[in-house]
């Protein structure tokens, strides 16, 4: 059913929610995991360009990605991670081809109307971009 999942993830809290939600489908489907991040401040748009080092931004995004992947693979799941820079929409479209992912699998914040022009909706942009599966759990509401 869904041999490779795409998580794309923002180092925030609203991570969990895509995180518990995926875990018994890829238990019951044996599906690889592929956690990304898209660092998308200054540096990580320029880095290649300008011959920037990774900025402390990138490393804390990737040593996340690395708990991540950790915490998940000692529950017995075979788990990738991906540290893109740039817009996130672009990336997470362009890793889920590239790496064949079969599901995309997100978390939402639940933005509504303005709130989506005003800020944009990377999931909402997802889903109307490709063919593949967009399975979208909307996080918890902040207090």
């Amino acid at each position: 059913m869904y041999n490779h999942i795409l998580m794309p993830l923002e180092n925030s809290p609203s991570d969990e929610a895509i995180l518990q939600h995926i875990r018994p489908l890829a238990r019951m489907t044996g599906g690889r995991l592929t956690l990304l991040h898209v660092a998308e401040g200054y540096a990580a748009r320029t880095q290649t360009s300008l011959g920037l080092t990774e900025s402390e931004e990138m490393r804390e995004d990737r040593a996340y990605l690395l708990r991540r992947q950790a915490e998940l693979a000692a529950e017995g799941f075979t788990v990738d991670t991906i540290l893109e820079c740039g817009e996130p929409v672009d990336k997470i479209l362009v890793v889920a081809e590239r790496e064949g992912c079969d599901l995309i699998a997100m978390s939402t914040h639940g933005h509504r109307w303005l709130s989506d022009v005003i800020l944009g909706s990377v999931a909402s942009a997802v889903r109307h971009r490709t063919f593949i599966p967009v399975l979208l759990v909307r996080a918890p509401q902040k207090k």
